[in-house]
């Protein structure tokens, strides 16, 4: 129990001060992110969670090692897939890319209070309803299916309902305003008023995007622990490096083309894995080493055998 409470307090501190530095002194000034600074802070995130996970190895046990060290694989794996639709929301919106870091920021904040949400009502489901982890796995398996098969479509932005409902109680301006997302400026008629720019339009649409990835990421976390600890300190530390992996990744991403499909078997085994808990247990550290063979199988396989361009 000691060292649980000692976990909880180390992980909040550590998130606090490492997104304190971020905001407030490495990023307080707007610029585009460079491919050193993106690979520096990729590996800066990536090292903090393995020490984390040394130190959740030491304290809670090797169980609760390896079952951290899965969740994070297989969130990280996940959240790439968010970063194809960054890069349609940014390029429809036209964001300037040193304002970029800044939607990414406080969408990731948003990220981290909505999973928190998602993750208590999950743990307290399943605590009390154990039937609760085939209806996980039967959404896993199907979205895991969908993603598979479904075709690739560019939709536009703006014909999303929330948006449009947004659109009808706050004005929106037709530039940025720098890094705002809302100024003061006259309206039509000579009067004040507070408008919305682009940028918070977008952000909007980032948070969405993330809440419905974060329907598909929670429950699979659950196949590996029901532990509330484990699942949001490997979910936090996966959407921490987000911003960073999205600008080192951005311009090559398109070349991952066999990604989606990884990401789909990923989904898939863990949907099967919640399905059949409780007739067969998979071992968590064979789970861990299917999701990463799975992952860096689709990567390598779609660097060796590049999509033939259709013209």
């Amino acid at each position: 129990m000691e060292n649980a409470t000692l976990m909880w307090g180390g992980f909040a501190a550590i998130v606090s001060i490492m997104l304190a530095l971020d905001l407030g002194v490495f990023n307080r000034k707007a610029h585009e992110p460079t491919f050193r600074e993106s690979l520096f802070w990729s590996i800066v995130w990536i090292g903090i969670a393995i020490a984390f996970n040394a130190g959740v190895y030491v304290m809670l046990g090797p169980q609760a090692g390896v079952e951290f060290a899965t969740g994070y694989v297989i969130e990280k794996a996940l959240s790439v897939d968010n970063i194809f639709i960054f890069v349609m929301l940014f390029t429809y919106f036209q964001v300037p890319l040193m304002y970029q870091h800044r939607v990414l920021f406080w969408g990731v904040i948003g990220a981290i209070i909505m999973r928190g949400i998602l993750i208590a009502v999950g743990a307290a489901l399943l605590a009390k309803f154990h039937w609760i982890i085939y209806v996980f796995g039967a959404l896993l398996l199907f979205t895991g299916a969908k993603m598979a098969f479904q075709k690739h479509e560019e939709k536009n932005p703006e014909d999303n309902p929330v948006i449009r409902f947004l659109r009808r109680f706050i004005p929106v301006t037709t530039d940025h305003h720098g890094q705002k997302f809302f100024v003061r400026q006259k309206c039509a008629d000579g009067r004040l008023a507070t408008f919305a720019t682009p940028l918070f339009m977008v952000l909007v649409l980032v948070e969405l995007s993330d809440l419905v990835f974060a329907v598909d990421s929670v429950p699979a976390i659950f196949a590996v622990t029901t532990d509330p600890f484990i699942v949001l300190s490997s979910n936090v530390f996966a959407i921490l490096g987000l911003r960073s992996l999205f600008f080192l990744l951005a311009g090559i991403v398109h070349k991952f083309h066999l990604l989606k499909l990884g990401l789909s078997l990923i989904l898939v085994f863990v949907g099967a894995k919640m399905m059949l808990l409780d007739v067969f247990k998979i071992p968590v550290l064979a789970s861990l080493a299917v999701v990463a063979t799975i992952l860096v199988g689709s990567v390598v396989l779609s660097l060796a055998f590049p999509k033939k361009d259709k013209h």
